[in-house]
């Protein structure tokens, strides 16, 4: 056991992940199906089982409450009798990162920390750069240099200090962790710390509540670093002890990219711990995760709920995107994207049944990717002469 008011990163001892642990049987008695009722879809709903202790002061944006979309006409065209997505990109800045950073700077400023720090791929920056800046606290972000322009921009727009890597995302974490050894920076990289996993857990805890307190039959979530995996399958232990679930689970899905996927590769081989993968390539930055500190956490979690790992490759990715936004209307990250795909094969394959209700994870916005967009390059003169003939020559062209 370790002490729950000091800044801590991973145990001292063994240096693996750290948990929060509360109180439940008193939280049960406080967070009641019907007091929760009353209570706005904030994080702040389920504050008997999060580590914030002052929540008149946290620097919160109103993260959390994101909605549970029916998806009905992919759902019909995979073959699934009910499909939903739990749509994240709602969040503040635009991906489910606000949830656990949320937690991790808030928590971290409760403690006196000065300078928050973190290696990203571009969301997760972008969320601790906020919360950075509303909390007061100086913003360190290491990120490969080949991250979108825009999160890059995001991060210097909310006053973070931005270092750029000639690697991937675990390069960043060795400049993190130097700095951090060097000038004391607190370091909230993934599961490197207790409290991110906590934010992660709400996206369950939602879901669960949302359902009136029942589970989908299976959760499918594109998977880097996987602290939203590890968070909401602790959070069902939770919910269960408390008496707001009984013990059925989802089936846990990881889906990753074809060019970056040692989660997968460990769970078809039976691996305790992932490899870490070599030349990691993926258009989508959110799974260019060589190598996760929590690899035994998920693959835990994947086995003891009878889930599965699989992979899926860019192309695929931008299939995704573009059925999600044309069938939905939701304009999803590639991340996002190689779920939905993932849900169509997971059909095909017979893993899934039509019955199964099944929640797909859209974990963040399009918006941060307009990069892979292929837009028109024509233009059309309202001068022109025969106006209604350039307009028809350019819808002949199509959609770009």
């Amino acid at each position: 056991m370790c002490p729950a008011d000091a800044l801590i990163t991973t145990c001292p001892a063994c240096a693996k992940v750290l948990f929060a642990r509360y109180d439940l049987s008193a939280a049960a008695s406080e967070m009641s199906p019907a007091s929760l009722a009353s209570r706005p879809w904030n994080l702040s709903r389920y504050a008997e089982i999060l580590p914030v202790q002052d929540w008149a002061t946290a620097p919160m944006l109103g993260e959390g409450g994101t909605p549970l979309h029916e998806a009905p006409t992919l759902g019909r065209e995979f073959g699934f009798d009910r499909l939903l997505v739990k749509d994240e990109s709602l969040n503040p800045t635009g991906s489910f990162k606000a949830r656990g950073l949320a937690m991790a700077v808030a928590r971290a400023r409760e403690l006196g920390a000065v300078t928050v720090a973190i290696p990203s791929a571009g969301n997760a920056a972008a969320a601790m750069a906020a919360y950075a800046a509303r909390a007061g606290l100086r913003a360190i972000v290491a990120m490969p240099r080949d991250v979108p322009p825009v999160m890059k921009a995001e991060c210097i727009a909310l006053g973070a200090t931005v270092l750029l890597v000639d690697g991937l995302i675990d390069d960043c974490g060795k400049v993190i962790r130097a700095g951090a050894a060097a000038h004391g920076w607190f370091d909230v990289s993934t599961l490197r710390e207790p409290y991110r996993a906590e934010g992660k857990k709400t996206m369950g805890i939602e879901i669960a509540d949302q359902l009136g307190w029942r589970l989908p039959d299976a959760i499918i979530y594109p998977t880097g670093g996987g602290t939203g995996i590890v968070g909401m399958w602790k959070a069902f232990a939770e919910l269960e002890a408390m008496g707001l679930i009984g013990p059925e689970r989802p089936k846990m899905i990881v889906v990753q990219a074809a060019g970056c996927a040692p989660i997968v590769r460990a769970f078809e081989s039976g691996a305790a711990h992932a490899e870490r993968w070599p030349n990691a390539t993926t258009i989508a930055a959110g799974l260019r995760v060589p190598a996760a500190i929590g690899d035994y956490l998920i693959l835990t979690a994947l086995r003891e709920s009878g889930g599965t790992a699989l992979t899926v490759t860019d192309a695929e990715m931008m299939e995704g995107m573009t059925l999600a936004a044309r069938r939905e209307g939701m304009f999803v990250s590639p991340e996002s994207g190689a779920a939905f795909i993932a849900a169509r094969r997971l059909r095909e394959s017979g893993f899934l049944k039509p019955e199964d209700l099944t929640v797909v994870f859209a974990t963040g916005s399009g918006l941060m990717h307009t990069d892979l967009i292929a837009t028109p390059d024509a233009v059309i003169d309202p001068t022109a002469p025969d106006l209604t003939a350039a307009i028809d020559r350019r819808m002949a062209a199509g959609s770009r």
